[in-house]
Formats: structure tokens, C-alpha cells, sequence
């Protein structure tokens, strides 16, 4: 019991420390190294074994109201300031400066495998739901396969900084970020590849959404987070299985979120 006692004021502490800096976000890189090494902090918590085993046993036991609201309130507000050092990241590179923290060797590291079987060539056309302020999927994708990424999003800081960085790092690629709803791309029907952030909460209703837009053969990876990794990321949901059918799983047990890959049924 006072392993669960502990886990808890874990989570209660990174829960105070995410309210507190997503609070103090003023559109400057102040309080950027804080925020960057609670990420990491908390990247390094999500993917402890151990921390696993006490999650695990909590869900063996009837969970508190307060913990299930944590875990609701930490997931929030997580996501909050992944979003947010996504923009000191983009500011800093306005700065000349473009270090890697653990948390985004984590990302990165994921990306490679994304679509497990379902490769990406030169003439796939990916989009990318939740592309953020600091857009590494679409980056990282156009450089290795050649192919024509679109990334969507709809925060207006997030896609102007968005821009910047793929005009520095992606210089000739083709990359295109735009605000906008999925049902307003007018090309929809001609993307081969769908990626879904992890921090977008309402990915699975979107992913709905999606199967009369898109075309009979194209690829989901949905980016999620299940169990002890829910406290980071959204998690997986159950679909209709007259639209999609999941045809398989990504599961990466020392990084921050796991892949689960559909195609329409």
C-alpha cells in the first residue's frame, strides 16, 4: 500500500508541476529548461517497469474518484506541454539552436517504424492529424521517402511556427501545414497515409469521420497510449468494425507511446 501511496504523489506532483508551467507559458522561451526536463522526467515515469507494476495493481483495485480524475486531469495537461515545448523547441530554432532532448529522441526514434508493413514511398501522400508547432513526422517522412506530407492543425501559433521550422529544416521538401478540419481538405480522397497524434483527444471520432472521406485503401497509424502510457497520451478506443479493422499493433515498450494500424473493413 505505500508503493500505491507513493506512485500516487507522483502523480499528484508531476500533476501540480504541468498545471504550474503550462500556466506560465507567455509566448517566450521562459521557463522552457524547466519544462523540458519534467518532460523528460515524466517520458523516463510512464516507461519505468516498475511504475508499471504499480499501475497495474491499482487497476486490480477499485480506483478512487480522485485518481481517475488525475488521471484525466495529468493526461490534459501533459499533452498541454508537450505542445508547448513543441514551441520553445520552434522559438529556439529561431535562435539557432536546435538540441534534442530525451523526450524528442523518444519521438523520433518512433517514427521510423510507423506504418510497420505499410511502407511510405516517394508517391504516398501522408497527413498528419495534430502536426504541432515543431513538425518532426512530416520532416522526418519527406526527407527519408521523398513523399508529400501534409500536416493539419488547429492551433494558429502552432501552424506560423509550424512553418518556420520546415522553412529552416525542410527547404525544398514537400511540406504543407495548414489550419484546417480534415473534412475541408478538398484532396482527401488521395491520401495514402494517415498518422494521428497521440495528444489529439478526439483522434478516434475523427478517425470515424474519415471513413467516407478517404479512399478504399488507405492506412491509419494511430498513435496512442494505453495503460500506464493513458497518463500521457490518449488512449485506444474500440471502432466500428463495419468501418475500420485494426491489422496490427506496434507495441514499443521502452518508448512513450505505442501504434495501433487500421485499414477500412
Amino acid at each position: 500500500m505505500n508503493t500505491l501511496k507513493t506512485f500516487e504523489e507522483h502523480l499528484s506532483d508531476f500533476f501540480e508541476k504541468f498545471d504550474d508551467l503550462s500556466g506560465r507559458y507567455d509566448h517566450t522561451i521562459n521557463n522552457c529548461s524547466e519544462l523540458e526536463i519534467l518532460i523528460d522526467d515524466y517520458s523516463k515515469f510512464i516507461t519505468n517497469e516498475s511504475n508499471k507494476e504499480a499501475w497495474e495493481q491499482l487497476e486490480r483495485e477499485e480506483s478512487s474518484d480522485f485518481f481517475n480524475q488525475l488521471v484525466v486531469g495529468l493526461r490534459k495537461k501533459s499533452a498541454l506541454c508537450v505542445a508547448i515545448m513543441e514551441k520553445y523547441r520552434a522559438f529556439k530554432l529561431q535562435n539557432g539552436n536546435v538540441e534534442m532532448t530525451d523526450y524528442f529522441q523518444n519521438i523520433e526514434s518512433c517514427i521510423e517504424k510507423e506504418f510497420g508493413s505499410f511502407r511510405v514511398t516517394s508517391k504516398s501522400k501522408v497527413l498528419l492529424v495534430g502536426s504541432g508547432s515543431f513538425p518532426m513526422t512530416p520532416l522526418l517522412i519527406a526527407k527519408r521517402t521523398g513523399a508529400e506530407v501534409v500536416g493539419v492543425d488547429i492551433d494558429d501559433e502552432a501552424i506560423n511556427l509550424g512553418r518556420n521550422v520546415v522553412e529552416r529544416l525542410g527547404a525544398g521538401l514537400n511540406i504543407r501545414l495548414e489550419k484546417t478540419l480534415v473534412e475541408n481538405l478538398d484532396y482527401i480522397k488521395d491520401v495514402t497515409h494517415i498518422i494521428f497524434s497521440s495528444t489529439v483527444e478526439s483522434k478516434y471520432d475523427i478517425l470515424d469521420q474519415l471513413h467516407i472521406l478517404t479512399n478504399e485503401n488507405v492506412v491509419v497509424a494511430m498513435r496512442y497510449g494505453d495503460q500506464l502510457k493513458s497518463l500521457f497520451n490518449y488512449p485506444s478506443r474500440e471502432v466500428d468494425g463495419q468501418k475500420w479493422r485494426q491489422v496490427e499493433k506496434i507495441l514499443r515498450p521502452d518508448h512513450v507511446f505505442d501504434i495501433a494500424l487500421y485499414k477500412k473493413a
